[in-house]
């Protein structure tokens, strides 16, 4: 079939499949090797198309990733959210067509600009320079990342070198290639036979033990979300966090309670910190997720430390809806979703100092943090240790709690450093600088993760640079097909 002849529903429909593909090679699937494949139908169906019909296909794309990959969302508006089933169907089906519509620009774009000529590296530029658009505008949402699922891959040795969005790219042009080699042009086999040997030469390890492994407690509380801002819900968290320190803090040297683990402001708890901080032996120390408040209007989600330890953070990259209300003036009160149980939050100062405690220095990057990679390799340069504090409460039993892990697990092969994640419900983690979860808590149980975590010295290359090669990078493979708009071919 050429081009030329390519019926437009079936360019749609495999750009549609390509985004379910896509979410395929992401965890809990773990189907890494379809993500050349999800890629490489993408380029082949755009080929042909007017940029107006490449728009449409490229958000074609976007409804099969984030609706089958980011349908959690819905967990957060239906169960926690307080709305009812179609209500939370139609804020869902807007967050997915919403967000389908970064594939569709940068499609749109990419046939505008860009001709026949190495079309294989400017498909794989533009896709990179897409991705690199959605990480920052509109607060950003660098979910499902293209190469966010190799890190098991044999693309993993990349990752120190260059982070998520060369392993994008590496993965978008084995998949133009792969069309390449399908249309009898040989040689193309031989640079996807780099992209994929290439690593066997790279080093194993980019950085070395700081010191003695550290003994780690993670505490999983497991609270009910919907009554944890209640008088019985504050009384059980206190309760739970105290019990469990009480009886774990004579084996670790690091205890780590999760997110906002007492549902109430630092000043409210201090009673509850003071009696968790008499437990410590004297060389250890305790972090715990926390909500500050400061003046008049001033509130923060913050990670502090108490006992062998100095330093607190408060997260700097707020989540829009969950933390904060865009558009205020005009949502609150429209509809239960958007009336915040708690004040709208204020994002902490850029270039916050690392919290030392222990006899380590710790890198925070609080929940969704932890997926910016350029954020969290910031954290690193001056860290021995990530932590990273979560509630996934709020996406229940889907797969979105698996995703997450998936991603601190790239960050820590990214930046070479060990990852703990304390979480409310799970997934409860410690990852080592290989990015492999060396020990991991059960879901939905009230339990304590005992393990291990090396602190490491020494930087890779990634976090030494963070992602701005890659994204010069993929701007220069686009150049060569750069053309005119009104010298560009039409097809209909």
């Amino acid at each position: 079939m050429t081009y030329s002849r390519l019926p437009s529903s079936l360019g749609y429909l495999s750009a549609l499949v390509a985004g379910v593909l896509t979410t395929l090679t992401a965890s809990p699937y773990e189907l890494w090797w379809l993500g050349p494949l999800a890629a490489g139908l993408v380029y082949w169906a755009v080929k042909p198309l007017h940029p107006r019909r490449a728009a449409l296909l490229g958000w074609c794309y976007g409804v099969g990733l984030f609706g089958s990959g980011a349908s959690w969302v819905y967990v957060s508006i239906h169960d926690y959210g307080y709305t009812g089933v179609p209500l939370a169907l139609f804020l869902t089906s807007l967050f997915v067509g919403a967000l389908a519509l970064f594939p569709a620009a940068t499609l749109w774009l990419y046939r505008l600009l860009c001709g026949p000529r190495l079309a294989f590296l400017s498909f794989a530029g533009a896709w990179v320079l897409g991705e690199w658009l959605r990480t920052w505008l509109f607060t950003g949402f660098p979910w499902l990342l293209l190469g966010s699922s190799h890190v098991d891959s044999p693309l993993a040795l990349w990752a120190p070198v260059g982070g998520v969005y060369l392993l994008s790219l590496i993965v978008a042009l084995s998949g133009t290639l792969g069309v390449e080699f399908l249309h009898r042009r040989w040689w193309a086999l031989l640079p996807i036979a780099a992209l994929w040997l290439v690593p066997l030469s790279l080093p194993a390890q980019w950085t070395e033990p700081a010191g003695e492994p550290l003994q780690v407690a993670l505490l999983q509380g497991n609270l009910d979300q919907l009554i944890k801002w209640t008088p019985e819900g504050q009384r059980t968290a206190a309760n739970t966090y105290l019990d469990m320190t009480r009886e774990h803090a004579d084996e670790a040297d690091l205890i780590i309670w999760p997110e906002a683990a007492l549902p109430m402001f630092e000043d409210e708890a201090e009673p509850l910190l003071a009696r968790a901080q008499v437990h410590l032996a004297p060389d250890s120390a305790l972090l715990t997720g926390i909500l500050q408040r400061e003046g008049r209007g001033l509130y923060y989600n913050s990670v502090i430390a108490l006992g062998n330890a100095e330093g607190e953070y408060r997260k700097e990259h707020l989540v829009p809806f969950g933390e904060y209300l865009p558009l205020e003036r005009w949502l609150r009160g429209t509809i239960a979703f958007f009336d915040l149980p708690m004040p709208a939050m204020t994002p902490g100062p850029a270039g916050q100092p690392p919290i030392r405690a222990a006899g380590t220095v710790i890198g925070n990057a609080i929940c969704y943090e932890i997926i910016y990679a350029d954020l969290v390799a910031e954290r690193a340069r001056d860290a021995e240790l990530l932590l990273t504090v979560s509630n996934d409460t709020w996406f229940g039993a889907s797969i979105g709690p698996l995703q997450h892990l998936q991603m601190a697990r790239l960050r820590a092969l990214e930046n070479g450093r060990y990852v703990i994640r304390a979480t409310s419900n799970g997934v409860t983690a410690v990852v080592d600088h290989h990015g492999h979860t060396v020990a991991s808590a059960p879901q939905f149980e009230t339990v304590t993760l005992l393990a291990e975590a090396v602190p490491m010295q020494g930087l890779t290359p990634f976090t030494r640079t963070g992602s701005w090669p890659v994204w010069l990078l993929s701007a220069l493979l686009v150049l060569p097909g750069l053309q005119l708009p009104q010298r560009q071919r039409r097809h209909f």
